[in-house]
Protein backbone atom coordinates (compact mmCIF):
# COMPACT_ATOMS: atom_id res chain seq x y z
CA UNK A 1 0.00 0.00 0.00
CA UNK A 2 2.60 2.49 0.90
CA UNK A 3 4.48 1.76 -1.91
CA UNK A 4 0.99 2.27 -4.31
CA UNK A 5 0.93 5.72 -2.47
CA UNK A 6 4.29 6.60 -3.41
CA UNK A 7 3.75 5.83 -6.91
CA UNK A 8 0.61 8.15 -7.18
CA UNK A 9 2.75 11.25 -5.29
CA UNK A 10 5.36 10.80 -7.99
CA UNK A 11 3.18 10.53 -10.41
CA UNK A 12 2.34 13.91 -10.00
CA UNK A 13 6.28 14.80 -9.35
CA UNK A 14 7.43 13.36 -12.45
CA UNK A 15 3.97 15.87 -14.28
CA UNK A 16 5.40 18.35 -12.74
CA UNK A 17 8.88 18.06 -13.93
CA UNK A 18 7.50 17.23 -17.62
CA UNK A 19 6.39 20.66 -17.60
CA UNK A 20 9.10 22.15 -16.32
CA UNK A 21 11.46 20.85 -19.13
CA UNK A 22 9.01 21.76 -21.60
CA UNK A 23 8.68 25.44 -20.22
CA UNK A 24 12.63 25.34 -19.82
CA UNK A 25 12.45 25.74 -15.77
CA UNK A 26 14.49 24.08 -13.14
CA UNK A 27 13.51 21.99 -10.60
CA UNK A 28 13.29 21.17 -6.75
CA UNK A 29 14.38 17.42 -5.38
CA UNK A 30 11.62 15.45 -4.27
CA UNK A 31 11.70 14.32 -0.60
CA UNK A 32 8.87 11.34 -0.13
CA UNK A 33 9.89 11.12 3.64
CA UNK A 34 8.86 15.01 4.04
CA UNK A 35 6.77 15.54 0.75
CA UNK A 36 4.87 12.48 0.38
CA UNK A 37 1.04 11.51 1.66
CA UNK A 38 0.59 10.10 5.01
CA UNK A 39 -1.76 7.03 4.51
CA UNK A 40 -4.93 7.25 6.64
CA UNK A 41 -6.74 3.85 6.00
CA UNK A 42 -6.76 4.17 2.51
CA UNK A 43 -8.89 0.88 0.55
CA UNK A 44 -6.58 -0.80 -2.09
CA UNK A 45 -9.11 -0.08 -4.62
CA UNK A 46 -8.99 3.91 -4.16
CA UNK A 47 -5.30 3.68 -4.17
CA UNK A 48 -5.71 1.93 -7.44
CA UNK A 49 -8.45 3.83 -8.78
CA UNK A 50 -6.22 7.57 -8.13
CA UNK A 51 -3.04 6.07 -9.72
CA UNK A 52 -5.26 4.81 -12.77
CA UNK A 53 -6.76 8.34 -12.95
CA UNK A 54 -2.78 10.25 -12.27
CA UNK A 55 -1.34 7.94 -15.11
CA UNK A 56 -4.06 8.35 -17.89
CA UNK A 57 -2.99 12.23 -17.23
CA UNK A 58 0.72 10.96 -17.45
CA UNK A 59 0.39 8.74 -20.42
CA UNK A 60 -1.49 11.53 -21.98
CA UNK A 61 1.00 14.17 -21.77
CA UNK A 62 3.73 11.72 -22.51
CA UNK A 63 1.80 10.97 -25.63
CA UNK A 64 2.59 14.90 -26.60
CA UNK A 65 6.55 14.73 -25.83
CA UNK A 66 8.49 14.73 -29.23
CA UNK A 67 11.98 13.36 -29.57
CA UNK A 68 13.09 16.64 -30.32
CA UNK A 69 11.98 17.05 -26.53
CA UNK A 70 14.01 14.04 -25.25
CA UNK A 71 17.50 16.81 -25.17
CA UNK A 72 15.71 19.07 -23.48
CA UNK A 73 17.66 19.99 -20.30
CA UNK A 74 16.95 21.63 -16.80
CA UNK A 75 18.67 21.75 -13.30
CA UNK A 76 17.57 19.02 -10.60
CA UNK A 77 18.03 20.52 -7.37
CA UNK A 78 20.66 17.97 -6.24
CA UNK A 79 21.52 15.81 -9.08
CA UNK A 80 22.58 19.37 -11.64
CA UNK A 81 22.23 19.10 -15.10
CA UNK A 82 19.42 16.06 -16.30
CA UNK A 83 17.72 16.09 -19.65
CA UNK A 84 14.25 15.02 -20.35
CA UNK A 85 15.17 11.19 -21.87
CA UNK A 86 17.01 10.74 -18.46
CA UNK A 87 14.06 11.61 -17.06
CA UNK A 88 11.50 9.41 -18.79
CA UNK A 89 13.66 6.78 -18.15
CA UNK A 90 14.34 7.28 -14.57
CA UNK A 91 10.24 7.41 -13.87
CA UNK A 92 9.71 4.05 -15.66
CA UNK A 93 12.97 2.98 -13.74
CA UNK A 94 11.31 4.25 -10.32
CA UNK A 95 7.94 2.40 -10.79
CA UNK A 96 9.33 -0.69 -11.52
CA UNK A 97 11.78 -0.62 -8.45
CA UNK A 98 8.60 -0.15 -6.71
CA UNK A 99 6.38 -2.45 -8.26
CA UNK A 100 9.53 -5.23 -7.41
CA UNK A 101 9.27 -3.99 -3.53
CA UNK A 102 5.55 -4.21 -3.55
CA UNK A 103 6.17 -7.49 -4.64
CA UNK A 104 8.67 -8.47 -2.35
CA UNK A 105 6.15 -7.53 0.58
CA UNK A 106 3.35 -9.25 -0.61
CA UNK A 107 5.34 -12.50 -1.12
CA UNK A 108 6.64 -12.71 2.14
CA UNK A 109 3.76 -14.74 4.38
CA UNK A 110 3.89 -17.19 1.66
CA UNK A 111 8.03 -17.53 1.61
CA UNK A 112 7.67 -18.32 5.84
CA UNK A 113 5.45 -20.81 5.10
CA UNK A 114 6.52 -22.79 2.09
CA UNK A 115 8.95 -25.26 4.28
CA UNK A 116 12.01 -26.69 3.12
CA UNK A 117 11.57 -24.50 -0.47
CA UNK A 118 12.58 -21.49 1.25
CA UNK A 119 15.86 -22.21 0.69
CA UNK A 120 15.24 -21.21 -3.40
CA UNK A 121 14.05 -17.75 -1.95
CA UNK A 122 16.53 -16.73 0.29
CA UNK A 123 17.23 -13.28 -2.43
CA UNK A 124 12.83 -12.44 -1.27
CA UNK A 125 13.10 -13.47 2.35
CA UNK A 126 12.93 -10.62 4.47
CA UNK A 127 14.24 -11.41 7.89
CA UNK A 128 13.14 -10.05 10.80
Amino acid sequence: MECLQHIIDTEGVFQSRLSAFRAGRDFPAFNPDKEGTKLENPTPEALVNEFIRRREESLRLLDQVTPSEFQLSARHAELGPVTLEMMINEWAAHDLNHTVQAERALMQPFLRECGPWQRYFTDHLVRG
